[in-house]
This record gives C-alpha cells, sequence and structure tokens, in this order.
C-alpha cells in the first residue's frame, strides 16, 4: 500500500477553504443560497449575512460579476454557532449546515459527503504537485497539458468519481498523468457491432492501431482456443472497466466465448480530462481512444450509450460534411473537427432486453476512435485544451498571462485573436444550419500559433451535437437515424449551448481570473465578446432571421443548474436517462447589457 505523504494538514485546508469558496459562489449563482446583502463597501465589495435554520450564521464578502455572479473572498467567511465565531473553512461542516435550510435529501447529503471528500483528496493532491512545479506549462504537448487541468470550474463535487479507490485515483486520475497500457478483448460479431466512416473498414482500423505483429498473435490466441477469427473483432478495454463491470456482468459471455481476454496492448496511452479518453503517447497520430469508465463523476456515469456509440461515424461524416460543403468553415476558418471514425458496441445481453433499466447498465462495454488532434497540426501549431486558459500554477500565474506575454501581443489584442477564432464557426453552425456542440473547456480545443490563438478545434460528437427542433431547410437532410438519436431543442435550447456551454462554463470564469489578475474590467472582456457576434451578423446579413430566432443578445436566458440538480432535483437515483442541467429562474445576460 503506497503510503499517504500528501495529507498534511495545511494543504488540506487550503484545499478546503478553496472548495468552500467555490461552493459559496455557485450556490448563490443557482440560487441555492439566499444571504442577505448588509452593505457595499469599498471597490465593489459587497457584505453579505446568510442565517441557516440550523442557528449557524455565515458571513463573508464578495465582488458582483455579470451573469449574476459572485467572486467570493475566502478570507472573509466566518461561521458563529451559539455566539462564537470562527473563520470557516469546512466545505463538508458547510454542507450538513446548509442541509436543512436548502432542503437536501440525507440519502443525497450522504453521497455528497463522499463526492466532496473525493474532491478534497484529488484537491490535495494537485496543490501539493503545483508546489514542487519548477516547469513551464506552455512548453507541455497537449496530452501532458491535460493533465495539468484541475476539474470543472463549475461544478462543485467536480472529481467525485464514485467507483474509484483511493488506489485507482492514485492509478488512473488524469491529473495523475500515469501512462497505461489498454487491454485487448475479441468480441463475437454475433453480439457486437462495428461501425466506420466510410473508406474505412474493420481490419484496416485494426492493423492501424495493433500492426500486423499483435493483430497476428491476437488471431493465434483464438486459434488456440479452436475459435474462428473471422467471427470476431478486437477490441481495446481499460483494466479497471474489466475488473468492475465486464467480469462481473458479462461473465456469461466470457464463459461462452463470446468475449475472449487478449492481453494488453503495446501501445501507451495517457488518460484526459473527461477520464475515458486516451491518447496514445507511443504513436501520436494514431488515433484518441474513447472507453466507457462506469464511474459516477460530476452529473453521470462515464459510460458509453450504445445507440451513439453505433451512429457515432455517421455522426461524424454529417458534422464534417457540413464543413467540406461551407467555404467559411473550410477555408475561412480552417476549424477542426477530429471525427469519431470508427466504433464497437456490445449491448449486454440481458439488460438491453430490460424495460426501464438503468442508463448506467446500457453503457458498459463499447469502444470510439477518434482522430488524433495531431493529425490536424500544421507547422508551428500548438494544440491545448480551452479548459487551460482556467489554469492557475503553483506561483500564481495564469497559464494565459504566460501566453500573452509569450506572444509579445497586448492582452486587448490577444483576446480579439481569442473572440475571433473560437466564436464564428460556433455561430456558423448554429445560424446557418441549427447545429450546435457544447463548447466547453474540455470539448473545446484551442490550436496556438507562436502562442496567439490560431484555429478552432472542436470534438465530441457523439454526445453533444444537438440540432433544431424548429425545422430549417438546411436540416432536411439529416439521416432519420440521426433525428431519432440527436437531441433537438427549441431555440433557446439550442442557444443555451453557446451561452450556458462557453460564456457560462467557461468565459465566465476567464472574465474573472482577467479581473483578478490584470484589473481587466469585465465589461470590457463582455463588449469584445458581443462586437465579435456582431461582427458575424454584419458579414451575413442575409441571416438577419436567424439572429431573431437564435437570439444570443437577449436580456435573459433561462438558468441552467448544475450543483443544484444532484443536490436538490436529482439525487442518486438510478433512473433510464443521464440527468441533465436543472431549470431554475433566470439569468441576467451580460451581453445585453454591454454596448459595443
Amino acid at each position: 500500500m503506497e503510503q499517504i505523504k500528501t495529507f498534511r494538514k495545511e494543504t488540506w485546508e487550503e484545499a478546503s477553504r478553496r472548495l468552500l469558496t467555490k461552493m459559496i459562489a455557485e450556490f448563490m449563482y443557482e440560487d441555492i443560497l439566499s444571504p442577505e446583502e448588509l452593505e457595499t463597501g469599498d471597490e465593489g465589495v459587497h457584505s453579505y449575512r446568510l442565517v441557516l435554520e440550523n442557528g449557524v450564521i455565515y458571513t463573508y464578502q464578495a465582488k458582483k460579476r455579470l451573469f449574476d455572479s459572485y467572486h467570493v473572498l475566502s478570507d472573509t467567511i466566518y461561521r458563529e454557532q451559539d455566539g462564537e465565531v470562527h473563520p470557516a473553512i469546512n466545505p463538508i461542516r458547510f454542507l450538513l449546515d446548509i442541509q436543512g435550510t436548502v432542503g437536501i435529501h440525507p440519502v443525497t447529503a450522504g453521497h455528497l459527503i463522499r463526492e466532496y471528500t473525493n474532491t478534497l483528496i484529488a484537491d490535495v493532491h494537485i496543490l501539493e504537485k503545483k508546489q514542487n512545479q519548477s516547469f513551464d506549462l506552455t512548453e507541455l504537448d497537449y496530452a501532458e497539458l491535460e493533465g495539468e487541468m484541475e476539474g470543472h470550474p463549475w461544478i462543485t463535487y467536480n472529481k467525485g468519481r464514485i467507483g474509484f479507490s483511493y488506489e485507482d485515483y492514485l492509478e488512473y486520475a488524469p491529473e495523475r498523468k500515469k501512462p497505461v497500457q489498454l487491454s485487448w478483448i475479441a468480441v463475437h460479431k454475433d453480439k457486437a457491432d462495428f461501425h466506420a466512416v466510410k473508406g474505412l473498414d474493420y481490419l484496416e482500423l485494426a492493423r492501424q492501431e495493433l500492426g500486423e505483429k499483435q493483430l497476428e498473435n491476437f488471431g493465434l490466441a483464438l486459434r488456440q482456443q479452436h475459435l474462428n477469427v473471422s467471427d470476431y473483432l478486437f477490441m481495446p478495454v481499460h483494466k479497471w472497466q474489466w475488473d468492475h463491470f465486464i467480469v462481473p456482468f458479462f461473465a456469461e459471455e466470457i464463459a461462452y466465448k463470446r468475449i475472449v481476454p487478449l492481453g494488453k496492448g503495446e501501445d501507451w496511452y495517457l488518460p484526459q480530462q473527461s477520464i475515458r479518453t486516451f491518447v496514445n503517447i507511443s504513436h501520436k497520430r494514431k488515433n484518441h481512444v474513447k472507453l466507457p469508465m462506469s464511474i459516477l463523476n460530476t452529473l453521470v456515469y462515464r459510460g458509453l450509450p450504445g445507440e451513439r456509440t453505433v451512429l457515432a461515424p455517421k455522426i461524424t461524416e454529417y458534422i464534417t460534411n457540413i464543413r467540406e460543403k461551407d467555404a467559411f468553415l473550410r477555408d475561412e476558418c480552417r476549424v477542426i473537427l477530429p471525427g469519431e471514425i470508427a466504433s464497437i458496441n456490445y449491448d449486454h445481453v440481458y439488460y438491453s432486453q430490460l424495460k426501464g433499466a438503468p442508463y448506467q447498465y446500457l453503457e458498459m462495454l463499447g469502444c470510439i476512435w477518434r482522430e488524433s488532434i495531431y493529425q490536424n497540426m500544421e507547422e508551428g501549431e500548438k494544440p491545448v485544451t480551452l479548459a487551460s486558459l482556467l489554469h492557475v500554477d503553483g506561483t500564481g500565474k495564469p497559464f494565459v498571462s504566460r501566453l500573452v506575454e509569450k506572444s509579445g501581443l497586448c492582452l486587448d489584442d490577444w483576446l480579439n485573436r481569442l473572440f475571433e477564432v473560437i466564436l464564428p464557426p460556433l455561430l456558423h453552425y448554429l445560424y446557418r444550419y441549427g447545429v450546435v456542440f457544447s463548447p466547453h473547456g474540455q470539448n473545446t480545443i484551442l490550436v496556438l500559433k507562436n502562442h496567439i490563438p490560431h484555429r478552432l478545434s472542436i470534438k465530441d460528437f457523439v454526445d453533444d451535437v444537438n440540432v433544431s427542433r424548429i425545422p430549417l431547410p438546411e436540416l432536411e437532410e439529416l439521416p432519420g437515424d440521426l433525428k431519432q438519436v440527436l437531441r433537438s431543442e427549441e431555440p433557446e435550447g439550442l442557444c443555451q449551448f453557446v451561452f450556458t456551454g462557453l460564456f457560462i462554463c467557461h468565459f465566465r470564469y476567464l472574465a474573472d481570473l482577467l479581473e483578478n489578475h490584470h484589473q481587466y474590467h469585465e465589461t470590457d472582456f463582455w463588449r469584445k465578446v458581443r462586437k465579435t457576434v456582431l461582427s458575424y451578423q454584419k458579414r451575413f446579413p442575409e441571416m438577419k432571421g436567424r439572429y431573431e430566432l437564435f437570439d444570443l443578445l437577449k436580456p435573459s436566458f433561462t438558468k441552467l443548474c448544475l450543483n443544484r440538480n444532484r443536490m436538490i432535483d436529482y439525487g442518486y437515483e438510478d433512473d433510464v436517462d443521464r440527468p441533465h442541467a436543472s431549470e431554475y429562474g433566470q439569468v441576467t445576460n451580460a451581453l445585453s447589457l454591454v454596448s459595443v
């Protein structure tokens, strides 16, 4: 058993203080908490008093931000009970204090304690690692940089990872940055579906991924068991999934040799922030691999939905065909769309027949191969995850600050380039085609050149492509099977993928970071975002009706809530569908408030 060396009191308290601060800020944003505002001090600092049902009182100070958000000052948080006042740093204590006031079910609160504790354990490891870092993160490769990220900026229990033991955390968490070799199994074609983009067949993919020698060795392993190689497909699995879900749930399939273990592959991979996506670091131009890892993290089990896995290559073809036929996307934006080019799905023999089966049991065994981001890089280009722009290193310096310094541009000009790179392709898909991605920090890749934003790459089509429910001529060619699987949304719902997915879930934090570290006023930040939207609209005046239909500049949107979903609305029920963000109240749109 590995000795625990990093659970020092000082680090634990710092991680706890940061988490408590985040909880207060996000619970205020989601209207989970409604503290009394006492007074306004210097520099726009407001004082708040939160009186709870159990008699405990929390006081703290915060700065109001646009989008009805708050920047809470962590060293001002105090807890009062029975007349005694002490600095507050304990997020678990805070959860118990607010339970009655907020109306959190005891079962939910019990599971939340587990998720918050897991998150704290991870945060402590991350803080310890940061304190010992001496290298410049801007020099890291894309796959390595992903391992420096710290989880979802909005969800407070962002590294809950229910299902992982502590040993699993040390071995498999992305921030641990431990390379893994994937195991391979043979799955019988009677049970497994292989699908690929046009022009790619199974044997070609298998040769690319395994090489001739290992392909022959796996075939020999089947023949030695008197099995016909042509009856099987080879696919990778993660050791954790094999031990915890495939053997326990598919034992009968293994007994009847419909699933045959073959051993480890030769290549080494690094896990990415999603935990279930792996980048090949032995051969960087080989495909990235997405596998089910049936742990509960953030809102959902990290499996692979069967019907979407089957259609992943077809979704890729649809999305990339739009780009190839559109000169603006293809030649001006030159947007990169790493395609999910092949997939294998294996449905459970019994759960697939069970009406109303919990969704997690329908997502246990499958694989998606996604084109490597490195395949699309040109001379001088460097991909970084968009999430990296929110990262602050162990010296207290933001990653984005280092990029700006190295670029030779002023912050103003660098942000102009950022918004000009990110927004036009997303807006074009929305306005012209009624199609959206979920462009949050994890799905969006910023391609830099000389440390300056240069191109946009968007990934993860299988889970996060949505289309307009309002009939549009451009959607008439959408294949029927995709219509049945891709979620469709009314106009506001479609806009939410840009509004909430990008503006709330990423830009909101970037604006706050720049104000804190660069004194760059958030009004100027959002004015630039609005200006970029208006510049795009001016470029394509013929789509005026679409700008009114998909109105990103309207005064308010329905507020989507991620913490509220788990804490109050959904809890930890096993359901037939993945939970979605809760809707609660309205959020004031900063793009409507600022003027250009």
